[in-house]
């Protein structure tokens, strides 16, 4: 069963931008910075390198085209990734728009942003990257 249920079963359907037979990218709720989206597998599995080494290649290249969507639509310097995984028990990326190194800083207070703001934004995405 899947780390995220209530997403795979087509709740907040409307932020996720990208998905794979493998892999689902879709906005965070609660954003480090405008544009933060995660990258995770499908398959379950708790540690991100306990991945298969094909695994790890496709969910890096899945996430690069991410990436290079969100650059165009949220204005940045860099797009930061990271690999925690301490509160969410499931293999995943964080890409999110980098203005500065403190961007990236899972101990500060996330964002509060308005669903059709993050429904607008998944668009945007979303156009990119067909």
């Amino acid at each position: 069963m899947p780390k995220f249920p209530k997403l795979f079963a087509g709740q907040n359907a409307a932020c996720i931008i990208s998905e794979s037979d493998d892999f689902i990218a879709f906005l965070e709720l609660k954003p480090l910075a405008i544009g933060h989206v995660v990258v995770t597998t499908k398959r379950e599995e708790d540690d991100f390198f306990g991945l298969t080494d094909s695994e790890l290649s496709k969910i890096m290249v899945f996430s690069k085209r991410i990436a290079v969507a969100l650059k165009k639509v949220v204005p940045c310097k860099k797009i930061g990734v990271a690999v925690l995984g301490l509160q969410l028990r499931q293999a995943h990326v964080h890409l999110v728009p980098l203005q500065d190194a403190n961007d990236l800083n899972f101990t500060k207070d996330k964002l509060i942003v308005p669903t059709e703001t993050l429904i607008d934004l998944a668009v945007q995405i979303k156009i990119l990257l067909k």
